[in-house]
């Protein structure tokens, strides 16, 4: 592995920790694992006021600062800035290119549908805004949801064909992946590089921060091989960084986060539930309610204020949720 270059002790800053993993954030895994193969020492703090910054994660040593939206992302800073590089061997390998783009790619594009488009975003609401009062956290939610959209080419007119292609995409990706690694310790070279901690990130985000009809947790289940690799950089990674002198967490993951035992995991997506309109539901209806008269109002006003007609006022029911 390659040794950290002397400098100031990192701090690692990302969205909190839930799902029994160290930061819940499917961005900010790859960065914490990526300095975990490193074996680079560092802190690791939580950001909880501004969930849906685009410049989380990120590092920080000294006067120094690496941001997610900056130079391709944490780690390609990390290694361009002189702090550690795991791909120095491995570069020039077209396969590992490649394979580096596939996962980068596919893999985080999959990621994105679930989390923001083909779920319940009960996933997402408890990693980015169960801290924040409601209204706003919808808000913000879909404001991501309409950003993932746009990202990821959705339309109602494509939305199923791009369905298909996500999960047909992530299906090649998971089969080439198991293949390239078989029975071996590592993806390339027989040393953790970034595809590892790219990869382990997202499939410890699949396994224990999406819900049980996730299709995407469904087909990594599919592949033993990556599954048994995944629970064993989690246990050497994650589970024992508790005990470790790098990755010093500044809050402890709690216990009732924590998911179930691997064996109890099928590869068959649970049918979807039907949702129950307990108290919860009907708040939050009242509030939907509440939120849609004021947004009325307020544009009746505008259009008396500005003489216009008040027909010219509409709105478009697909936004609207009335559940």
């Amino acid at each position: 592995m390659e040794e950290a270059k002397e400098k100031e002790k990192l701090t690692l800053v990302t969205r909190k920790s839930c799902f029994g993993l160290p930061t819940s954030c499917p961005n900010c895994l790859p960065v914490y694992l990526y300095l975990k193969f490193s074996q680079t020492p560092f802190d690791l703090e939580f950001n909880v006021n501004n969930p849906d910054s685009d410049q989380l994660p990120y590092v920080e040593s000294g006067k120094y600062v690496a941001y997610n939206n900056e130079k391709g992302g944490v780690i390609r800073s990390l290694i361009e800035d002189g702090f550690v590089d795991l791909d120095s061997q491995v570069r020039g390998i077209p396969e590992w290119i490649s394979t580096k783009a596939m996962v980068d790619s596919w893999l985080a594009d999959a990621i994105m549908y679930e989390l923001w488009v083909g779920s319940d975003g009960s996933s997402a609401h408890k990693i980015y805004y169960s801290d924040l009062p409601w209204p706003l956290g919808k808000i913000l939610y879909l404001k991501q949801v309409y950003g993932a959209k746009q990202i990821l080419g959705i339309t109602k007119d494509n939305a199923e064909r791009r369905e298909e292609e996500i999960y047909r995409n992530v299906n090649d990706a998971f089969s080439a992946l198991s293949t390239r690694l078989g029975e071996q310790a590592y993806f390339f070279d027989n040393r953790p590089t970034s595809v590892d901690a790219v990869f382990l990130g997202h499939a410890l985000f699949t396994l224990y921060a999406l819900p049980e009809t996730s299709v995407l947790r469904s087909k990594l289940l599919e592949h033993d091989n990556l599954v048994k690799y995944t629970e064993k950089y989690k246990s050497e990674l994650v589970d024992s960084s508790t005990s470790s002198s790098s990755g010093t967490q500044s809050q402890s993951v709690p216990s009732s986060s924590v998911p179930r035992h691997p064996s109890q995991w099928s590869s068959k997506p649970k049918s979807k539930p039907k949702r129950e309109k307990n108290e919860e539901e009907k708040f939050r209806r009242r509030a939907k309610y509440f939120l849609v008269t004021q947004l009325v109002a307020v544009l009746v006003f505008l259009s008396l204020l500005g003489g216009s007609d008040a027909d010219e006022v509409a709105l478009d029911e697909d936004d609207v949720d009335y559940d």
